[in-house]
């Protein structure tokens, strides 16, 4: 089911090869549990008794990093997005951290436009290497909270 929603959204954005390459290389059962390892916690979002979206967060020095923040399609437009984020932001302050950062695909533009409602600001651009001939063209953004 999760591996759905990813394949819902990425498959358009980035084509099936490059996905079907992330999602072993990230979301594999031993990469997650590498993650875990170093750091990361992850939510798995429910209802009704159903898995309808994930995220992943780590600290890095100064920030929260957003790895991860999907929703199902059919659960996306409900106010789930600002959930997520005011559980982001505890975990920010009681971890003394007072800005968040994510990544986002600069083809992604219904995400674009969710972080940006949310109010996340565009900091910079970045390409990074993923290996197999793959790079991540992404947009950085970040959140401060006050």
């Amino acid at each position: 089911c999760l591996t759905n929603i990813l394949r819902e959204h990425y498959d358009p954005i980035i084509g099936k090869v490059q996905n079907d390459y992330m999602l072993k290389k990230f979301q594999s059962v031993p990469s997650i549990t590498k993650q875990l390892q170093d750091g990361y916690i992850y939510y798995l979002f429910i209802e009704d008794n159903n898995p309808i979206g994930f995220m992943g967060l780590i600290r890095k020095e100064n920030y929260l990093y957003i790895s991860k923040l999907y929703l199902d399609k059919a659960f996306r437009g409900q106010g789930k997005s600002k959930l997520a984020l005011k559980l982001i932001i505890q975990i920010a302050k009681d971890n003394g951290l007072n800005r968040l950062e994510l990544n986002v695909n600069k083809h992604n533009t219904d995400s674009i436009k969710a972080y940006e409602h949310l109010g996340f600001k565009r900091i910079r651009a970045e390409e990074n290497d993923i290996g197999h001939g793959f790079i991540m063209d992404d947009y950085v953004y970040e959140y401060n909270i006050f």
